[in-house]
């Protein structure tokens, strides 16, 4: 609708209606939230929580309502058909831009659980928003360095104990778990530093994944293995509020989870993080091909 006005106005605009968004629904989230706490009825406190999941989804449709004023983009989105809005799912995407996160809850929102990323510990301190992800029960992560380890052997499990633990209620509450196995955006100099083997990823990061299967593998129904593309190049975010991006890819595909992977020590087994690595590679050297395909759709 005001795709037609000049870019920096167009960025003003949707920079506006995305921090409105953000402080309305974040403060009725944060206010929903201090009450399930004062609650001292643990069966109330569940619908408390199904209450602040819809909270969060309405919010994501705001994001998407200011995106269908502001941009014009060409959605291409494949693979949502089967999928299980009460359903259990680990989603691994590959990361280019902060677009990314925007994207993914565009193109998931109603149509799975809500997206739940697992967190340091450390950002729960975020203003707001460390406060809604712990509101919304996002899994945070207590991680111990190996040289914390080596002087404290008894700490060693502790960190997967905790995210066990702060995991438990998923049992519950069908979630879907985010995790960018790369760990960080795709840009050219953090590809040439890596001398990654790929044309259009970074090395993943296998061990986020050996991480998640392994606190709650037993929950997941299966693995979404989603390939996220630009084809008229990777934008910045001001680039996308500024309605630059008219053409998005997004390939799902539904896996079944390695049941191997589920009990296995990534950090303490060799041989089952080569297997970890192994298959995770194999996962990569398709999805650079499938890049291709989607960054140059035009040609075979």
């Amino acid at each position: 609708m005001f795709n037609f006005l000049p870019a920096p106005i167009v960025g003003i605009l949707a920079s506006i209606l995305l921090v409105s968004n953000t402080l309305i629904w974040a403060s009725l989230l944060l206010f929903m939230a201090v009450i399930k706490l004062l609650l001292p009825i643990p069966f109330l406190r569940k619908y408390f929580d199904l209450l602040l999941i819809k909270i969060a989804e309405v919010w994501i449709a705001g994001n998407s309502f200011w995106m269908s004023l502001t941009q014009k983009t060409d959605w291409d989105v494949k693979g949502l058909g089967q999928l299980n809005y009460r359903g259990w799912y680990l989603v691994n995407a590959n990361h280019q831009s902060w677009v990314d996160i925007l994207v993914l809850q565009h193109v998931f929102n109603g149509k799975i659980p809500l997206l739940k990323f697992f967190l340091k510990q450390e950002l729960i301190k975020v203003p707001v928003m460390g406060l809604c992800w712990w509101a919304l029960d996002f899994p945070f992560m207590k991680r111990y360095s190996k040289e914390y380890l080596e002087k404290h052997p008894e700490m060693r499990g502790k960190d997967l104990e905790t995210t066990r633990k702060s995991c438990e209620k998923f049992a519950q509450v069908p979630t879907s778990v985010m995790n960018f196995l790369e760990g960080t955006r795709f840009t050219p100099a953090k590809h040439d530093k890596q001398q990654s083997p790929y044309k259009n990823l970074l090395k993943p990061r296998a061990g986020g994944l050996a991480f998640a299967l392994n606190a709650m593998g037993d929950k997941f129904q299966s693995i979404l293995n989603v390939t996220i593309a630009y084809p008229e190049g990777i934008p910045s975010f001001w680039d996308f509020l500024c309605g630059k991006v008219h053409q998005v890819s997004v390939h799902i595909e539904e896996l079944p989870v390695p049941q191997a992977f589920v009990s296995g020590d990534y950090n303490e087994d060799p041989e089952f993080r080569q297997q970890v690595q192994s298959w995770v590679g194999d996962l990569w050297q398709e999805k650079d091909k499938l890049l291709d395909t989607l960054n140059h759709p035009g040609q075979k």
